[in-house]
This record gives structure tokens, sequence and C-alpha cells, in this order.
């Protein structure tokens, strides 16, 4: 599927969703085309005024933007590839994540706002259009602003198209990885939301926690939208269960569900919204604007676009909110094995006279929780001894956010699948079958991990169920 940029406005998140994870190509409409070739007509004829000085263009880069340049070494100088971008090195993206920033770089392009060459623009959107995208390193970037992150990506397209004013710039500066992860972390953890939702309400029909916790009376009552929506949809997945529930309040973990999962609906919805707007950001630096009645030739400005202040503390909050997640679930499993608090027979196998021990899941998950947990630590900018090099003195470690909440993220994954396997056992001995809405959760569950009749090692099972779930919440992507 060939997906049109017409605009930046079209870069939503499910425009993202679509090339960066399912693979869709991209090509500009006539329109873009030729609102890039207006503007790099005005950009060339404005760079012609002998004093005005353009970053990158008319100077030097960086420690040597004191330097200047006019006719054919201002030409010299911007047909050199940025090799320097090239240096960082180590784990790469998935493929997906690359695919994303290469999509977000064109934001800049696709509205004039770059001034690069508009068929410069084309050669990176064909990085989109079949074969493998470059690499790119997750690990080593410390840089300002993102040129460490394209430099892998594009260097090739530099090396072989006839660069000129302003276009190596145009292919490094922006904030389009910082854009690309939010929003793949959004898609992820909105994924990770529904998974948490179903597998909980599991373990509160499988506990026999009673309805009124979830009634829509605190919908009113505690006026938050995101709790009112984790309430409707613990509702939903809870209706047609057992009309038999505990005669008294279960434990608080169970109670404060509307909230937890609240909190991480918000935290979901925020990236989404820091998504949406990053995408469509122009970050370009020096940016053009195009001629207008006040400005006839245009104007360039420099400008610190290309630092996305929004999208790491957004990515600690998926991380922390995960982990507390993880933390519940770790809970669930202890009360509903310990049948002094389930009210259910002890989670000890007796069927054919084989008892097993399940409570050894309990150990796992506070693994997990603590991995999760440590993971969920607040990305802060570089200290004073990290500053950099030159003008290049604050670098926003986005990549360093993305990582943790994706481990956060498979630790809840992992945590969830224990949850339901405890969830799927107390089904079991109680001889009792899941609401309709979660029939196929259990299903699933069972499918990795059968209900314990007899000894066996538990790990191939639960690693299966933890990688269904993975795979349920990157579907569709080619790498995860």
């Amino acid at each position: 599927m060939i997906l049109d940029l017409d605009t930046r406005a079209d870069l939503t998140l499910d425009f993202y969703r679509q090339v960066a994870w399912e693979g869709a190509g991209l090509r500009f409409t006539d329109g873009a085309m030729k609102r890039m070739a207006e503007a790099r007509t005005a950009f060339m004829r404005l760079i012609e005024d002998p004093d005005l000085v353009i970053y990158g263009v008319t100077s030097g880069y960086g420690q040597h933007a004191k330097l200047r340049f006019d006719g054919e070494a201002r030409l010299r100088h911007a047909r050199t590839p940025p090799f320097p971008c090239t240096a960082p090195f180590g784990r790469p993206a998935p493929e997906r994540v690359a695919r994303g920033i290469i999509l977000s770089r064109l934001a800049n392009f696709v509205d004039g706002h770059s001034a690069a060459t508009p068929a410069l623009a084309v050669e990176i959107a064909n990085l989109l259009n079949g074969g493998k995208c470059p690499e790119v390193a997750l690990e080593g970037q410390g840089g300002a602003g993102e040129i460490l992150w394209m430099g892998p990506l594009i260097i090739a397209i530099a090396e072989r198209f006839p660069l000129a004013e302003k276009d190596a710039l145009a292919l490094i500066n922006g904030s389009p990885a910082a854009s690309a992860l939010i929003a793949d972390a959004a898609i992820a953890m909105r994924r990770r939301l529904d998974l948490s939702e179903r597998v909980m309400a599991l373990s509160a029909e499988a506990i026999k926690a009673p309805l009124e916790a979830y009634d829509a009376a605190f919908e009113e009552l505690w006026e938050d939208p995101h709790e009112a929506a984790s309430l409707r949809r613990l509702r939903e997945l809870l209706a047609g269960g057992s009309r038999e529930r505990r005669p008294y309040q279960a434990p608080v973990s169970y109670r404060i569900l509307p909230r937890v999962l609240g909190q991480f609906r918000r935290t979901v919805v925020q990236a989404e919204e820091i998504a949406e707007s990053s995408l469509r950001s122009i970050t370009d630096n020096p940016v053009f604007l195009a001629p207008d009645a006040a400005h006839p030739k245009g104007r360039v400005y420099s400008n610190g676009g290309y630092h996305n202040a929004r999208a790491y503390p957004a990515l600690d909050n998926l991380a922390a909110a995960a982990a507390d997640l993880c933390a519940i679930a770790e809970r669930h499993t202890t009360k509903l094995l310990d049948g002094r608090y389930s009210l259910l027979p002890d989670q000890l196998q007796v069927d054919n006279g084989y008892q097993g021990y399940l409570g050894v899941l309990g150990f796992v998950q506070v693994g997990y929780a603590e991995q999760a947990r440590r993971a969920a630590q607040r990305t802060f900018l570089p200290g004073s001894e990290g500053g950099g090099f030159g003008q290049n003195d604050v670098a926003p470690l986005t990549g360093l956010a993305w990582m943790a909440q994706e481990e956060a993220g498979r630790c809840l994954e992992a945590a969830l699948a224990m949850l339901g396997v405890v969830a799927s056992q107390a089904f079991h001995v109680t001889n009792r079958a899941a609401p309709p809405a979660l029939a196929s959760l259990l299903e699933e569950i069972r499918g990795a991990f059968p209900p314990l009749t007899a000894p066996r090692v538990y790990a191939p099972g639960l690693a299966a169920l933890a990688e269904k779930f993975h795979a349920g919440i990157y579907a569709g992507t080619s790498s995860t």
C-alpha cells in the first residue's frame, strides 16, 4: 500500500502506524512537490544577499560557525556529506523505529520549511518504499539535537545525491527520532493497556471481586475521564460473570484497579497527544519561513526546535505506569494463591492426587517488578560533566527513555502472563467459566500453559505465553 503525503497535517499517529509498523510506502502529492519547489526557489534567491548569515549555509558548522562562505566556496561546503554524524554504534533500533524516524524526517520537507531540493525529499521517502531501512544504533545517542540519529539513515543518500546549499542540514537537523520514539511507545503501550485491562479483569473474576467497586456511580464521584473509561471497561469485561461474589470486599489491589488503570490510560493518552503534535512539528534548524507581505524575501531563523523536551518525560511516565501494574499483578497473584484472602481453595493442585506449587510464580513476578522499577527511573538532561563539545552543550537522552519504557513494557507482559496463569488455575480448581468477554483470553492462556494436573517444568509455558502477549502487542510489524 502506498500513502499520499500532502502536508504535515497528514502525519497523524494512525498514518505513522501504517508506515512505520505495517510497512506502507509513501509518495508526495503534486501539491507537496510544488510547495517544496517554490520554497527552494525563494530560499536560493534569499541567500544571494551578501549580508545575510545563515548557519551551515553561508557559515561553517558547530565550532566553525564563525567561518563565512559565498559563491563557489559555499557550494563546496554544501556538497560534503555529513560523515561525522555516522559515529554511533551498538544495538540497532527495530526496523519499525528506523522507518518511523525516516517518516518523521519528512515533516520539515513537505511544506517547504527545510527549503531543501525537492528531489532530496523524494530520495528520503523512497527509503520507505521497499527493502530494509539502513540501521541506526539505539546506544551512544548523547548528542545535542538528533544528527547522530539521522546520520546512519541518510549517509548513503548524501554520498550519491548532488547536495546543494542547506541540503545536508535538512537531512540531519530536527527531532524526528524523538517523534518516532514517542509515537512507537504510545502505540505499543495502548495495546499493553488493553492487555492489562483484560488480564486484571480475569483476575478480578477469578477472586469473585464484588462488582460494586467498579460501579458507574464512581464515574461522577471521581470526576476523572480516564478513571471513568477504566470503570466502563472493567464492567464490560466482567459482564456475564459469576452471580455469586465474595461476601465482603476484595483486597485493596482489586478495589483500586479503576484508578491505577486510569492512570495508565492517562499516560497513554498524554503520550499519544505528544506524539501527534511532535510528528507534525517543524523542527528544522535553521528553518525557512516562506515570503509574506511583511517579509517578501522570506526568512531563515536559527532555533532550538530540534530539542523535543516533551518526549522523554512522557516515555518516563509510560515506564512508571508499567512498573506500577507489574506491582499490582504480583499482589493479585499472591492473593489468589492464598486461600485466607482469596476465599478459594489454596492453589495447591489436587487433581489426580498431585499437589503443585504455583507460589513460585510470585517470586518470579517480584523479579520482573523490580526490573521494571529500575527501568522506570527519571531521565534528566546531562549534568555539567556531560554537556557535549563546543556549541552542542545539551543532549536530550530520548533514546535511553525509550529503551527504559520498552524494558518496563516487556516486564509487564511477563507479569501479566504469570497472573493470567494463576487466574486460569483458579477457574480450573473451582470449575468455573470466564465471562464471555474474557473467554478467548482464558483459552489463549491455556493454549500456552494448560491447568496443572501433574508435575511439569513451568518456564517453557510461561515464556510461551509471555511471547504470545508480546507478539500481540507488535502484531503487524516486520520486526520487534
